[in-house]
């Protein structure tokens, strides 16, 4: 099957990855600020446009609970605890992805960790996987560098908040538009 290199609103699905507090304090406050914010704008967009988002928490018990600041756009997703760094290896983060939704938007901790493993296994599993540059992040910029390099390596299409938000929405018109671009200011 023939993949679309625009994120389609209709086809997508995201999925925020082990954005915790014990992660989150090994980063520098301004990246880690960034991450989270750009995770916000792709939660509160993809409520917006009726695109299911569900999140993922490594072993909480050692490296605590999502980021506070996170947490309102979490309300009614789905949660996945997991140990395994891939999402994939996690049966219920398996039956919690939508089936009639091929393409998987990727945000998250740690690049070259749970995003990586995840996004690879995701595409060997038949699913178009994106990640959002300015939504991933790792303790070092070597390693986030790295795996991005290996996942545009391997076909994954490297992206940003903006295009993501704006290829879901697809035209400037309608309210969505109006709220989406005031997210993103």
């Amino acid at each position: 099957m023939k993949h679309s290199l625009i994120a389609k609103r209709h086809q997508s699905q995201l999925v925020i990855i082990d954005v915790q507090e014990k992660l989150a304090a090994a980063m520098s406050a301004d990246a880690i600020a960034a991450v989270t914010r750009n995770c916000s704008i792709l939660l509160q967009a993809a409520a917006l446009l009726q695109i299911p988002s569900l999140y993922t928490e490594q072993y909480p018990q050692g490296l605590g609970g999502t980021l506070p600041e996170l947490l309102p756009f979490l309300a009614s997703k789905s949660r996945v605890e997991k140990i395994t760094f891939s999402c994939c290896d996690e049966l219920k983060f398996n039956r919690q992805l939508a089936n009639d939704r091929p393409q998987v938007i990727l945000a998250g901790l740690e690049s070259h960790i749970c995003i990586l493993q995840t996004a690879l296994q995701l595409q060997a599993l038949g699913r178009q996987v994106f990640v959002v540059e300015d939504a991933v992040l790792s303790r070092s910029a070597e390693n986030k560098a790295n795996a991005l390099s290996r996942l545009r390596h391997a076909g994954v299409i490297v992206s940003n908040t903006e295009s993501v938000v704006f290829e879901w929405l697809g035209a400037a018109e309608g309210p969505a538009f109006k709220q989406i671009s005031q997210l993103v200011r």
